[in-house]
């Protein structure tokens, strides 16, 4: 069995004591990611076994894995967890921490287990202690699905247990290895004209044959879109079938964008309002094939929502991302990388949104779009390139490394913005 676990996880291991989990966590992890509850014990009272101080090992074990997962470490968790009270605290730091928690049972017979428990001399404790163990983890099996694990295998058997293979799965996020030079572009919402001109002043050669772009750059760069693709401008399919192609290709990168995902839940059935320029993207891609329309569903529906790049020193996301979100996997990125945080409304009942950049102190880059602004400007190693083409404004990228901005006027107002200031014509 091959067992399929998040890089950045807190995996907890569960079962009776004896049932084999630390030579388990001994073949398949580090030493460094392992958290043992008897090393604790053995740290405050040079034994590992002495129960009188469980309650001070765990206050160490749980500080250590909390040090952890908050640099983004693999964090494995070596005790008994049993019971619901010691997983529940566990599940909210990995709640806390914004990374997956994962579940490997080891639902071995109790009689195996105090066969085994006879064996060692060092496991002094009585038969009484494995059976409530076992009595605690056949209760738990029940509700372990329930609790807030993203992920739980249980292994029946020793031989489950022997032929088990451990994996770590990369996180989409993790582009780390991909270090530029880039080209980061705003939100189209549909200008593709605009777009063109852009790619063309950033020395992108654009050949469409065939029903398909080829876009190439002679410096080997490559353009990060930052999703909202779509909505409110008038040449959608053009935009999504150019984006599509590039990404396909691997000559782009995209993270999604609240329109884009708008647009991805009406086109799967759902009963989404068509307000805020989705009308525009239905009305348009009803000009489409059905086979296009599933290519759109396929590429929105696969794309992160947010992605680090040139060894975390580069973090783009459509609306921005704190640090401590940043390489994490969970609801709360989602959202923030899609939405930001909303704090409030303002008299025209338009979102104010936590201006996160302002209390930012991270060392990575973090290049964003979403709300549009008149002029992009660095905010503490921040930058917004949503500059309201779409409203009349301007199509704007980012160079990566160079930090130079690139821009091209609207060749007109396409639609027009609740926000005033944004209609003024560059």
């Amino acid at each position: 069995m091959e067992i399929k676990i998040p890089e950045l996880s807190l995996v907890l291991l569960i079962g009776v004591s004896s049932s084999g989990k630390s030579t388990f966590a001994k073949q398949h992890f580090k030493e460094t990611e392992i958290l043992s509850s008897d090393n604790c014990r053995a740290m405050i009272a040079d034994d590992e076994v002495d129960q009188t101080v469980t309650k001070e090992a765990f206050s160490v074990l749980h500080f250590i894995a909390a040090k952890r997962l908050a640099i983004g470490k693999l964090t494995v968790i070596d005790a008994t967890n049993v019971q619901l009270k010691a997983r529940k605290s566990l599940l909210h730091l990995a709640k806390e921490y914004n990374v997956k928690a994962v579940a490997i049972v080891f639902n071995l017979s109790e009689q195996l287990c105090q066969t085994r428990r006879q064996q060692r001399p060092d496991r002094y404790f009585g038969y009484e202690i494995i059976q409530r163990q076992y009595n605690d983890l056949q209760y738990s099996l029940r509700n372990l699905k329930r609790e807030g694990f993203k992920q739980i295998t249980i292994l029946n058997s020793v031989t489950e247990v022997e032929e088990s293979k451990v994996k770590l799965v990369p996180l989409t996020c993790n582009m780390r290895h991909v270090t530029g030079p880039f080209d980061i572009i705003g939100d189209i919402h549909g200008c593709f004209d605009e777009l063109l001109i852009l790619l063309e002043k950033l020395g992108y050669q654009v050949q469409f044959s065939n029903s398909k772009y080829t876009v190439t750059h002679p410096q080997d760069r490559k353009v990060i879109f930052l999703g909202d693709l779509v909505d409110r401008g008038p040449k959608i399919p053009q935009v999504l079938q150019l984006v599509m192609d590039m990404v396909t290709a691997g000559y782009a990168f995209c993270v999604k964008g609240n329109h884009d995902m708008k647009l991805l839940r009406r086109l799967k059935g759902h009963d989404t309002k068509l307000v805020h320029g989705l009308a525009e993207s239905i009305q348009q891609l009803q000009t489409t094939s059905t086979i296009f329309c599933n290519q759109v569903i396929d590429f929105i529906g696969n794309l992160s929502e947010h992605y680090l790049f040139d060894d975390g020193k580069l973090v783009v996301a459509h609306a921005g991302l704190p640090e401590k979100l940043q390489g994490r996997n969970t609801g709360k990125v989602f959202e923030f990388a899609l939405y930001g945080k909303v704090i409030g409304r303002d008299e025209a009942g338009l979102p104010i949104r936590y201006n996160w950049a302002a209390d930012y102190k991270g060392s990575a880059m973090v290049v964003y779009g979403h709300t549009p602004v008149f002029e992009s400007q660095w905010i503490n190693n921040t930058i917004c390139i949503d500059t309201g083409c779409v409203f009349g404004g301007k199509l704007t990228a980012l160079r990566y490394p160079e930090k130079e901005l690139v821009t091209t006027v609207a060749k007109k107002i396409y639609y027009k913005s609740a926000k005033t200031y944004l209609l003024r014509r560059v």
